[in-house]
């Protein structure tokens, strides 16, 4: 049975994807309209705090949990971009050098880290924590100090010194749910899901079920899970025998989905299975047991197959896992390495717009003025200064044990391989 931060590792990979697979759709008015407003709030002293930057170099900290290597992922994606962008010859001449912080999965250590990175670095880069609520309250205090991170806090995501290159929200898109509508219409009125028992993932569960509502789903079926279940062999018979016939395990993290994947095998039970985010590892096939566990299953997420499927069609990701490779040879990228990677080449190319001589200040107000971010295709287009995602994603589906594009436009298309129809649905008391 796992235990301590491995089982909070594997709640935060569901609880992040279970919001970053939202979107919202703001109109171009509606982004610049937040990008001036961000802009009013930065501080004026701000513009003339060049804390950490010289000539030559740019400190930069990252403060991620990585005892028992939680989210080591998040520092090698950060260095793996520092390490591309500085072979190149830095950002204007500025070698970007990163420090990392481990906050040892407690609030002091995040506080201290962060209070550490106001104190000597110009910006904060490609953090993720469980507690970053508790350096988000030194942001507020300090609304001068950069952050550009995935943030998990919402509080701390709605900083206007706080950007992500996937702004984490609640809601769902409809545009995958219409999909699996037309393909399966028969199914429409016996989906079910399995909910991480933890108030977050409980509220973005209600969001989903809202928008799966408004597209013709009912949920008959969606129990609440422990961080200590590891069979679900009860609530495959239970779905078995009230007829589901469509499973949405796009909240579940990976090991708690290929222990569900296992007992629909062993159970005999084959709903039409749709994946998330937090599923697409290169290791759920085996941990679920081998390739005819997981066949046919489908896939919907808002990036690019960045594991490797997508390299030879979107360069973005050959270059991705070279570097991390550079940065931390052998290591497995992961969600958090891609967050990370993205955080890093968000903050590099404000700070190229910044000026010749950038302050936190001028850092800010670049940043505000980025309505548009995909990392070079390796993700859907999010909008960075109205701190929303787009309303493009991705279907996969597995084949003889491999992740593949399924029923997608080419790379090479309007929309860079990404399906791009409907929008984001928002519950109304959201």
């Amino acid at each position: 049975m796992e235990s301590g931060p491995r089982k909070s590792r594997l709640f935060a990979l569901g609880m992040v994807l279970a919001v970053a697979a939202t979107t919202l759709t703001w109109s171009s008015t509606d982004a610049a309209r937040a990008g001036a407003s961000t802009s009013k709030k930065i501080p004026a002293s701000a513009f003339k705090d060049h804390t950490g930057i010289t000539k030559t170099q740019v400190k930069l900290a990252n403060v991620s949990t990585l005892t028992a290597g939680l989210f080591k992922g998040a520092t090698v994606g950060a260095q793996a971009y520092a390490d591309y962008v500085n072979s190149t010859g830095g950002v204007n001449g500025r070698k970007l050098r990163l420090t990392d912080s481990d906050d040892h999965f407690g609030g002091a250590g995040n506080k201290q880290a962060t209070q550490s990175a106001i104190n000597g670095d110009f910006a904060m880069v490609g953090n993720f924590s469980l507690e970053d609520s508790y350096g988000g309250k030194l942001l507020a205090a300090n609304p001068g100090m950069p952050d550009v991170s995935v943030v998990l806090d919402t509080t701390t995501n709605k900083l206007p010194n706080v950007y992500s290159a996937v702004p984490l929200n609640g809601g769902w898109e409809e545009g995958p749910l219409q999909y699996f509508k037309k393909k399966f219409p028969k199914t429409l009125h016996y989906a079910a899901s399995m909910v991480a028992g933890l108030p977050s993932a409980e509220t973005d569960w209600a969001g989903e079920k809202y928008v799966l509502g408004k597209v013709g789903f009912k949920v008959i079926y969606e129990p609440t899970y422990t961080v200590s279940t590891t069979d679900f062999t009860q609530n495959v018979i239970a779905m078995k025998n009230m007829g589901v016939k469509i499973l949405f395990v796009d909240q579940m993290a990976e090991t708690y989905a290929s222990a569900l994947l296992k007992a629909l095998s062993q159970q005999n039970f084959h709903p039409v299975v749709i994946l998330g985010a937090a599923t697409y590892t290169n290791t759920l096939v085996a941990d679920s047991g081998g390739a005819a566990n997981v066949n046919g299953d489908y896939l919907q997420q808002n990036a690019s197959l960045y594991l490797g499927q997508d390299s030879s069609t979107i360069p973005a990701v050959g270059t991705f896992l070279h570097w991390v490779n550079v940065a931390s040879p052998g290591f497995k990228p992961d969600l958090y390495t891609l967050y990370a990677w993205l955080s890093a080449q968000l903050f590099a190319q404000a700070l190229k717009n910044a000026g010749s001589n950038p302050s936190r200040g001028s850092l800010l107000q670049a940043l505000s003025k980025v309505t548009t971010f995909d990392g070079n295709h390796i993700i859907a287009p999010n909008n960075p200064a109205a701190k929303t995602i787009g309303n493009c994603y991705l279907i996969g589906l597995v084949v003889n044990g491999k992740f593949q594009r399924h029923d997608d436009p080419p790379a090479s298309s309007g929309t860079h391989g990404y399906r791009c129809d409907y929008q984001y649905v928002n519950p109304p008391a959201s």
